[in-house]
């Protein structure tokens, strides 16, 4: 898992030196893949409209406060600790600071919803990564059927992705910002994981000696 997230880290550093000194090296990537999502329009507008709510702050903000009351209410408190840590540091923090440093102007295409904010790192990936990502790490700990936990996690794969896609779809965003935001996103994730784990095992073993 360290290794994966030295992968990702290496692939945002990437990005973020291209997108700061040479952005014109990204513009076959992101208009290829922005003209293959775009080329769905105008059928899917409505899908991607509701989609792309998800990753706003308002629902993950509610979402991630629902879950965190369940965790606590279940004294899972390092389980709770360590998904508040995610969406705070990384979607509240760190990624608005990221946004001001690159100063990336948004794609001058037709925005099918109002944005106001830099373009890099996308916040709607960042967000929903981190946030929905972290969910799909807890899963297998608390769902022990293989069939359900599998199918969970594949769904917030999938859920993921779509936010991701809805952002190049709506005109908001450069493919690049979405990639930037997903590896910011899992970085973090896969680097502070193992820790998590082993404090939560920590835990459980503390409990056992009681």
């Amino acid at each position: 898992m360290q290794f994966a997230a030295s992968c990702t880290f290496l692939i945002f550093a990437f990005l973020s030196y291209v997108v700061k000194f040479y952005p014109e090296w990204l513009e076959p990537f992101d208009d290829t893949i922005t003209t293959a999502v775009r080329s769905l329009s105008p059928n899917w507008d409505g899908f991607f409209l509701w989609i792309t709510q998800f990753g706003n702050s308002v629902s993950i903000d509610l979402l991630f406060l629902a879950v965190f009351l369940v965790l606590i209410r279940g004294k899972k408190y390092i389980d709770a600790l360590w998904l508040a840590s995610n969406v705070v540091i990384i979607a509240i923090i760190v990624n608005p600071l990221l946004k001001l440093f690159f100063s990336r102007e948004r794609p001058l295409l037709e925005h099918l919803v109002v944005e106001t904010s830099f373009s890099f790192p996308s916040g709607h990936a960042t967000a929903s990564m981190v946030f929905y990502g972290s969910l799909l790490l807890l899963v297998p700990l608390f769902i022990q059927s293989k069939v359900w936990r599998l199918s969970l996690q594949g769904l917030l794969a999938i859920f993921i992705l779509l936010i991701g896609i809805s952002r190049i779809y709506l005109g908001v965003h450069f493919p690049s910002d979405i990639l930037g935001g997903y590896c910011e996103s899992l970085t973090w994730l896969l680097f502070t994981y193992p820790m998590y784990r082993k404090q939560r095992l920590i835990r459980v073993l503390q409990k056992k000696q009681l």
